[in-house]
């Protein structure tokens, strides 16, 4: 019989790629495509389109754009960083009255999506809101002339509006730093007489810095991403011209040209991001593995102190937390629940159900073989895979536009051919398109996650299953996945929640009257009635409150993994003053 093996070449190829391995590399190719394939339809858009619209783009549209949203990202950067930085610092180095509870309050503003928190606000302080109309009855004013503050619909309003709801970034990323650098440093300056602000000035924050640097530019590429809060706040952000010159102007091409510009940003953070990623790494190898015990404060300086954590907490998660509970009582109240909200709320669990599994399943199969591999490529693709979470969901949304009609092309060709059948849109007019936008912009969270639980275990349990021949898929069900199990609940959450509140891509690839939560919100808000949308933006609410509690419970569960607390001498506040 004909050997079938193809020589000894083919053979020792095949037996560095067993099935698995390509499987698995078939499958990050696929992952990586759903984002290279986007940008260069985006960048053969924006060449081919129509270029009649390019100059009025370029004369009034682009230099606006781009002022206000470089102008709302370094806003967005200062209210981020002060509201993250001192009370992650506070909340890890010191002990006072509440600090438990406002460690745990402080990233809660992460389960509002900047959407709401942009309409609740605006509800409240416009003229026919609870707010004027009190300040009015007080003090009898009557035009806008009396007002000392400035209007909510306008960039100031974004920036605080945003930044508010943000800040947790910087926050869960400072907090991480400030609990594990080494006691070392701050023993040793206290000891030289070092102040708690010098400590904090030339210790503390310059080790910290790197994971700032990563919060700050999480925080602003969500930023990027927002289209619903800068719409109703009156800001003309570039992500919200590529909304208008799509639907309102009915020009692809010019939106893909201002989606350039966009892209021209988010590189830069992207940059800063790893750069900053590269220095964490050197400056923990500097880290003795023990940390300081948290100082006591008393009096005055604790009372501050819970004031300083407690502000961001009020303003990003409290009130507006406390107004949509209001207003969805009052709704159910005199109208009872729309049957439509019910409708939207089945829709928004079953899309972000079907996507959070899509991805899971495609990260783990990308990952798991690649680890027992080795293979330079599986890197390189699952790289560009990751690079999802940081496109707009516009530019997404506008990039996938033609690969998939082009998809479906195919797809009706194949079955003229076969069957003799012409479906039509199988995949623009159905929820796949939804599926396949969540899967490529929130695949990185399942890649960063996994990738973060595998590393966690020991490659010694890998290689002891795999000398006594054990094969990759019961390595992956009897030692992997038990393991990693609290890392795919946490990205399985974290995946679901934000596809129940996203919203630029939902908008621009919906099927015809079909709603989710986020759109329904959004449809009530552009009516002037948002107050009527109040209980599926809490249903929102409530349902990213979950995802933030367990990342919490798995950081300080690795914090106490770290070491003992070295003990420090106590050092009063009292005792600094002169």
């Amino acid at each position: 019989m004909t050997s079938l093996s193809g020589g000894p070449a083919l053979r020792g190829a095949v037996g560095r790629f067993p099935a698995d391995k390509i499987s698995s590399l078939t499958i990050a190719a696929a992952m990586a495509t759903l984002i290279a394939l986007p940008l260069g339809s985006l960048v053969q858009l924006a060449l081919t389109g129509d270029t009649a619209l390019w100059p009025h783009l370029a004369a009034y549209v682009l230099p606006v754009a781009t002022v206000q949203t470089v102008l709302l990202l370094a806003g967005v950067a200062v209210v981020t960083a002060l509201c993250g930085i001192a009370p992650a610092w506070l909340v890890a180095c010191f002990e006072f009255r509440g600090r438990r509870l406002l460690e745990w309050l402080l990233p809660l503003p992460l389960a509002i999506p900047t959407y709401i928190a942009a309409y609740v606000y605006a509800d409240m302080l416009d003229a026919a809101g609870p707010v004027q109309s009190g300040l009015r009855a007080l003090f009898g004013w009557k035009t806008g002339a009396d007002y000392w503050f400035p209007p909510v619909r306008s960039l100031g309003g974004g920036i605080l509006i945003i930044g508010f709801v943000l800040y947790p970034y910087v926050y869960l990323a400072a907090r991480a730093l400030f609990k594990t650098q080494s006691a070392s440093f701050a023993e040793s300056a206290y000891t030289l007489g070092a102040s708690l602000t010098q400590v904090l000035r030339h210790i503390s924050l310059p080790l910290a810095r790197p994971a700032i640097a990563v919060g700050l530019a999480l925080a602003l590429l969500e930023t990027l991403n927002d289209i619903g809060a800068s719409e109703y706040l009156g800001v003309q952000t570039l992500t919200l011209s590529i909304f208008t010159t799509w639907l309102n102007r009915g020009s692809l091409g010019g939106a893909a040209q201002v989606a350039l510009a966009l892209l021209t940003i988010v590189i830069v953070l992207i940059a800063v991001e790893r750069s900053a990623r590269r220095r964490q790494s050197i400056e923990s190898d500097v880290q003795d593995g023990t940390v300081a015990r948290r100082l006591p404060l008393k009096g005055r300086a604790a009372w501050l102190a819970a004031a300083v954590c407690a502000v961001p907490v009020g303003f990003g998660f409290v009130i507006p937390g406390g107004y949509l509970i209001r207003e969805a009582v009052l709704r159910a109240a005199i109208s009872g629940v729309d049957p439509a909200l019910i409708q939207a709320l089945t829709t928004t669990v079953l899309l972000a159900a079907i996507a959070t599994a899509v991805v899971l399943l495609l990260g783990v199969a990308a990952i798991v073989p690649l680890r027992l591999s080795q293979i330079p490529y599986g890197r390189v693709l699952l790289a560009i895979a990751s690079l999802g979470y940081a496109i707009p969901g516009t530019v997404l949304a506008l990039g996938l536009m033609s690969p998939l009609v082009a998809a479906d092309g195919v797809i009706n060709r194949l079955l003229e051919l076969a069957f003799g059948l012409h479906p039509g849109l199988v995949l623009t007019g159905s929820a796949a398109a939804l599926i396949i936008a969540y899967s490529a912009r929130f695949g990185s969270i399942a890649i960063g996650l996994v990738q973060s639980g595998l590393a966690q275990i020991p490659r010694e349990f890998d290689d002891s299953a795999r000398l006594d021949g054990v094969g990759a898929w019961p390595i992956l069900r009897y030692i992997q996945l038990p393991l990693i199990a609290p890392t795919l609940t946490a990205a399985a959450l974290l995946v679901f929640v934000d596809c129940l509140k996203e919203l630029p891509v939902t908008l621009l690839l919906r099927p015809l009257n079909v709603e989710t939560l986020a759109t329904s919100i959004y449809q009530h808000a552009t009516r002037g009635s948002f107050e009527e949308g109040a209980l599926a933006a809490l249903l929102i609410v409530a349902a990213g409150i979950p995802p933030i509690v367990l990342l919490m419970r798995l950081t300080d569960a690795r914090d106490r993994e770290t070491g003992p607390r070295r003990q420090m001498r106590p050092i009063f506040i009292a005792e600094k003053r002169p």
